[in-house]
């Protein structure tokens, strides 16, 4: 009979014959919640042209998820620390079922933006706890391994999203995005009742209430002011009242945290060093890559007028190399630790686009963007699985999920922020010249995500 292996903190691991399933767990649940982030976006003009609404629906229809999502991530990953992962993933993965089914039939605009709220709820439970799995069912370069395959198809949902919706929206209808949404999380439910051990530290622990709430308001106000200055502008009520909301929220968490018995984020966490630089590295390298994949595709279609689908395959080869070089860089970062892979991956991505500035108004794929895309697709791959590794691999089994949805958290966040932003950078609409501007940008938070990786990430002693 196998005995169940343990860490040096006492949390009991999967036995050995369910890794294979934890993973594969992980990885759907995942790629859902990531591919529905980024394939709606393809489908927003057939939306609109049903429903109705005009600009309010389709803007809604993407920041009703995205709100949510990012501000429930850090609750959702206390919940799983304390009531078990296994549980959260389940119940994450039947919210978004269901929320998926009630896009699919949205009679009305509102019914779609409130059906989506309820699917970035169903995200945020799954996000964290999907990773949070991984680190518990996994030791040592194994772990690294895993999550190396992990990034891979997480990070490829992303990218490849806009694909699969062109061709879908094309081919059978916008509503069919989210009726085969629920097909892998129906599988993935009946994977979820294969895991026998529930992953879950002894502590009883009570979920801090007051925490949670400083951190909604505060993530979900930061973020809702982001997304609406672009459609409202600056000097907008709305806008002013959730960025200072949101920040007085986030202003107050840290000094409630440090007093409450059961905090939601540990503080003392970020006094751990290769948690802090890893996440201070996360928000530039991140914010990046966010406004990477809105403005390249908006660039492909508005200036060059690639159709949705082509633009789709055309920023394709990233999530390739992603996919291919990921396990294999996981495995050689667990042997030879993470320092200079976060350092190199950033610096050829943010080289890589420079030679975007090639460009120019006539469409040049060949010879100027593909050459770019498959620089920073190399960047990508070389820094994205040890970045998370050594975040997460810096902390003790038990505060796993914090430490994931902390991690999430920082980088969906600057993710969105660069967005909403880009507007200020593009000078208020896409032309070659705002595009060359946002390659700048790009190049420097990269190269700034490089150089914190390469003077603060320590490489633990080996045993």
């Amino acid at each position: 009979m196998s005995i169940p292996a343990r860490d040096p903190t006492g949390e009991t691991a999967p036995l050995a014959s369910e890794r294979r399933i934890v993973l594969l767990v992980a990885i759907l649940s995942s790629f859902v919640v990531s591919l529905d982030s980024s394939v709606v976006t393809v489908a927003l003009p057939a939306i609109g042209r049903e429903l109705g609404g005009g600009l309010t629906v389709q803007q809604w229809t993407v920041d009703a998820y995205l709100v949510t999502l990012g501000s429930l991530i850090l609750v959702a990953g206390s919940l799983s620390d304390n009531v078990g992962r296994v549980r959260v993933v389940t119940w994450g993965l039947v919210i978004f079922g269901v929320a998926s089914i009630g896009c699919a039939i949205a009679p009305s605009g509102v019914f779609l933006v409130v059906a989506r709220t309820l699917q970035g709820v169903g995200g945020a439970l799954i996000t964290p706890s999907a990773l949070a799995l991984i680190v518990a069912a996994f030791r040592g370069a194994a772990q690294t391994t895993a999550i190396g395959t992990w990034t891979a198809w997480s990070s490829a949902a992303i990218v490849a999203g806009p694909v699969l919706g062109g061709v879908i929206v094309d081919g059978l209808g916008w509503r069919w995005i989210f009726v085969l949404t629920t097909v892998p999380i129906v599988l993935t439910i009946v994977l979820v009742r294969g895991i026998r051990s529930e992953i879950r530290p002894p502590t009883g622990a009570r979920i801090d209430v007051v925490g949670a709430l400083l951190a909604v308001v505060g993530v979900g106000g930061v973020v809702l002011g982001l997304i609406e200055q672009e459609r409202l502008g600056w000097a907008s009520p709305l806008v002013v009242v959730s960025l200072i909301v949101g920040a007085a929220a986030l202003v107050a968490f840290v000094p409630w945290e440090r007093r409450v018995a059961a905090p939601l984020v540990p503080m003392r966490l970020f006094r751990i060093r290769n948690f802090a630089v890893g996440n201070l590295a996360t928000l530039s390298i991140y914010g990046a890559l966010g406004m990477m994949g809105f403005v390249v595709t908006l660039f492909v279609q508005e200036i060059w007028h690639f159709p949705a689908w082509l633009a789709g395959f055309a920023t394709l080869p990233p999530t390739l190399l992603l996919l291919a070089l990921s396990p294999a860089v996981g495995a050689g970062a667990g042997r030879v630790g993470a320092r200079w892979f976060m350092a190199i991956g950033p610096v050829i991505a943010g080289i890589s686009m420079l030679v975007a500035l090639r460009t120019t108004a006539s469409p040049a794929y060949w010879t100027s963007l593909l050459p770019a895309l498959i620089g920073l697709g190399v960047g990508i791959a070389l820094m994205v699985t040890p970045l998370t590794s050594t975040v997460l691999g810096s902390i003790d089994g038990p505060e796993a999920g914090v430490a994931s949805g902390v991690n999430n958290a920082v980088a969906r966040i600057a993710g969105l922020a660069l967005v909403a932003l880009a507007g200020v950078v593009l000078g208020g609409g896409m032309s070659v010249g705002g595009f060359h501007r946002a390659a700048v940008t790009m190049c420097v938070l990269l190269l700034a995500g490089g150089l914190v990786s390469a003077i603060g990430i320590r490489t633990p002693g080996r045993r």
